[in-house]
């Protein structure tokens, strides 16, 4: 199997085949490059990799979504995280831990995203 899918195979574990079968609907000649190096690269390299399991690089995927501002890639990575066995109470004290080292509207903005996604995901109501 490549790393593009191994990859795509670790997306779907992560987010749901829904989510990839949109991924790759979306997938054109414009933007097959980014995709294909989003695939191998972030996924079948360093999603695949020992040493930290995938609920660690949720934890760490949330932080930095919320710290660099980034709603729609934080959107799929709470779902992500969600799957990966993080609590509602986990993904509410990661993103307040951003509010001191990120900034407040950072924080405010991570909390609006994570709530949609649990709501969405009958988790709160």
């Amino acid at each position: 199997m490549s790393k593009i899918e191994d990859g795509r195979k670790i997306i779907a574990e992560l987010m749901g085949e829904e989510f990839l079968e949109k991924k790759l609907a979306s997938r054109n000649e414009f933007n097959e490059a980014v995709q294909d190096y989003a695939d191998e690269v972030c996924f079948g390299t360093v999603w695949a990799r020992p040493g930290i399991d995938r609920k660690q690089r949720s934890i760490l995927n949330i932080a930095m979504l919320v710290a660099l501002g980034r709603p729609n890639q934080l959107r799929s990575h709470v779902l992500g995280a969600i799957n990966n066995g993080c609590t509602k109470d986990e993904l509410k004290e990661i993103i307040l831990h951003c509010a001191v080292y990120a900034g407040l509207p950072a924080a405010i903005d991570g909390f609006r995203v994570a709530e949609e996604v649990l709501r969405e995901k009958g988790m709160m109501e």
